[in-house]
């Protein structure tokens, strides 16, 4: 996993509530077990129409916005079923960070998981930066995952809860197996003394 380094970006503006993982990544597209390859279906039923055609309204379609690194969300976003190919799309889009007032749990995890960081704000917050969002390249922000912050368009400062651990894992690039490879040697030293203990194992 890399390394999550601060941006400064432009943000995709989705002012929708309970977005599910099959919004985010249709059923269809769950046959693989590989984390790339996936972003161009993300929000496929939103992005496309029956024939395969870009849908022009949709905001990622917009030229403002292809290369949008952060998104702006309602509440409760990533709810329904617990797919993490629902990260998995949106990391290889390209987003880095979702903002919103609330997430799923198991999708809140899982982003932390795959390098991307959800940040709760208030409602009030996401409000302001969701309109910031709407202006496209006219209005970019910036994420500060050490000092905990999310710096809007006209400078203005939000703080953020994380647990150190995560934020840790994040800024070190850390997943579940690089997390155990950092007890290699206590991993070696077990399996050594349980062979000379136990040898017919």
């Amino acid at each position: 996993m890399d390394k999550f380094e601060n941006r400064t970006g432009i943000a995709a503006p989705l002012p929708l509530v309970n977005v599910d993982t099959d919004m985010i990544i249709p059923k269809q597209f769950l046959k693989t077990i590989k984390r790339t390859g996936l972003g161009v279906n993300l929000f496929h039923e939103m992005r496309y129409d029956m024939d395969g055609a870009e849908i022009a309204d949709f905001v990622l379609n917009k030229p403002a916005w292809r290369d949008a690194e952060f998104l702006i969300a309602g509440e409760n976003f990533g709810c329904g079923s617990s797919r993490e190919h629902a990260p998995w799309a949106l990391r290889d889009f390209g987003i880095h960070t979702i903002i919103a007032p609330s997430f799923a749990d198991i999708f809140y995890n899982n982003c932390f998981k795959n390098g991307i960081l959800p940040v709760v704000l208030p409602q009030e917050a996401v409000d302001r930066l969701m309109a910031d969002a709407a202006k496209g390249a006219n209005a970019r922000l910036t994420i500060d995952l050490e000092n905990q912050t999310v710096t809007g368009a006209d400078g203005t400062e939000y703080g953020f809860e994380i647990d150190p651990f995560r934020k840790r894992c994040l800024l070190e690039g850390l997943d579940d197996i690089a997390l155990t490879l950092e007890q290699a040697a206590q991993i070696d030293a077990f399996e050594a003394d349980q062979a000379a203990r136990q040898p017919w194992l």
